[in-house]
């Protein structure tokens, strides 16, 4: 990962109190933040990691890949978007803030460097106060219980988040709430109450094909920024840009979302397919059904078919099923192989999104009416004890019919 364009000194320290000529974050004209935004990200998983990698990046002239630091002919950035000026990155744990504050590592990503410049804090109303955009990469279960905490004082005081104009939000978790099944965007605006006849604050997503570590050692990726204003997933899209992230804009924050939350219940099934050593038949076959199985919810729900067969959906798909290091995919791998699943989440230091999503999406998939086999068959193994070689036959054994996308 690039190295911080501009070392702090001091990267534990808490942020200086706002300057005047710091600038607003432009969401409505689509400008750039302007030099002395403040970024703050919430969550110190791959993504929060990543995130705060990307976001104080070196101008160019480093080669950002593990293990080849070497100096090189300066690389015109992509974007015009200057690093972050100041970049503060959030945990709920506190020994676990204190042990990156101090060693820039973390278990949960192997190998990655934590920039100099990237202060660390488990005080959350504080790395909140000044932000011009929150990032929030907290996992989707635990997503409102974070933002709750940044609602309005129900009795006066000063407000925890700056009002809309000011901070601007980022999703970049994937999953469903089974309590709501709502998505993370609509999970943020609900906790955080926000006036419904004030400015409407800018919420947006990134999302997309992104294996953390392949994205760690600044392998190429690309990945969408969606948000309902044009002008604020640009924004978005110049913001995160790099010499090896490219960022497509999109519209179609349903279908992004949903492509992201689904796409990790079709992996678990595939990471059994690899354990059963099923073969790559099975494989492809699964992905082009699981891919239909996601476009008729999606559609149903409201969103674009164009969009799942776009990078957010049929490239995050195909990634998360095929990687080596997808998390989904790897549970389900271990499943295959006959390993328990409370065993499997216990040896992990990481979430396993699909694990949760799959109860939504079955609420949803009834809530909808839509047939969706695979993600029965997976709810099955996952909740019921269904046997992973009884799922298939299940699913092989179907009535024939016609083939049948969205």
């Amino acid at each position: 990962m690039p190295p911080p364009a501009n070392p702090s000194p001091n990267p534990s320290s808490p942020r200086q109190p706002r300057k005047p000529s710091a600038a607003t974050n432009g969401a409505e004209s689509g400008d750039v933040f302007a030099p002395g935004f403040r970024v703050t990200i919430l969550g110190i998983g791959q993504m929060g990691l990543l995130c705060a990698g990307i976001l104080t990046r070196a101008a160019g002239g480093v080669d950002p890949r593990a293990g080849r630091a070497r100096k090189s002919a300066p690389v015109p950035a992509p974007s015009p978007a200057p690093a972050a000026a100041d970049v503060t990155l959030w945990g709920h744990s506190a020994d676990e803030a204190g042990s990156l504050t101090q060693t820039r590592k973390s278990v949960r990503l192997k190998g990655f460097i934590l920039p100099d410049a990237v202060h660390v804090t488990h005080d959350l109303v504080r790395a909140v106060k000044d932000a011009d955009l929150v990032v929030s990469a907290v996992p989707v279960q635990f997503t409102r219980e974070v933002w709750k905490r940044l609602a309005p004082p129900s009795r006066g005081g000063s407000p925890r988040l700056r009002p809309p104009g000011q901070t601007s939000v980022v999703s970049v978790a994937k999953g469903i709430e089974i309590a709501s099944l709502m998505r993370p965007t609509q999970i943020i605006a609900d906790a955080i109450k926000d006036d419904p006849d004030g400015r409407p604050r800018a919420i947006g997503v990134l999302s997309g094909p992104t294996i953390a570590p392949e994205l760690a050692r600044g392998l190429p990726a690309t990945m969408i920024a969606a948000a309902e204003t044009p002008a604020f997933a640009t924004q978005i899209q110049r913001l995160f840009s790099t010499q090896y992230l490219r960022i497509y804009t999109h519209d179609d924050v349903l279908g992004v979302e949903l492509a992201g939350a689904m796409k990790n219940v079709i992996a678990i099934a595939a990471g059994v397919l690899d354990g059963l050593q099923a073969g790559y038949n099975a494989k492809s076959a699964l992905l082009a059904r699981g891919l239909a199985e996601i476009t008729r919810l999606g559609v149903a729900m409201g969103a674009s078919s164009d969009t799942f067969f776009g990078l957010s959906g049929v490239g995050d798909l195909a990634t998360t099923c095929f990687s080596p290091e997808g998390r989904n995919r790897s549970c389900g791998e271990a499943l295959g192989r006959g390993k328990k699943l409370n065993d499997y989440l216990r040896s992990i230091p990481y979430v396993v999104e699909g694990v949760a999503t799959t109860k939504a999406v079955m609420e949803l998939a009834k809530k909808y009416k839509v047939e969706m086999p695979i993600t029965e068959a997976v709810y099955g193994g996952l909740y019921e004890g269904l046997d992973p070689i009884e799922a298939i036959g299940r699913l092989m054994n179907r009535e024939m019919k016609a083939e049948r996308v969205g």
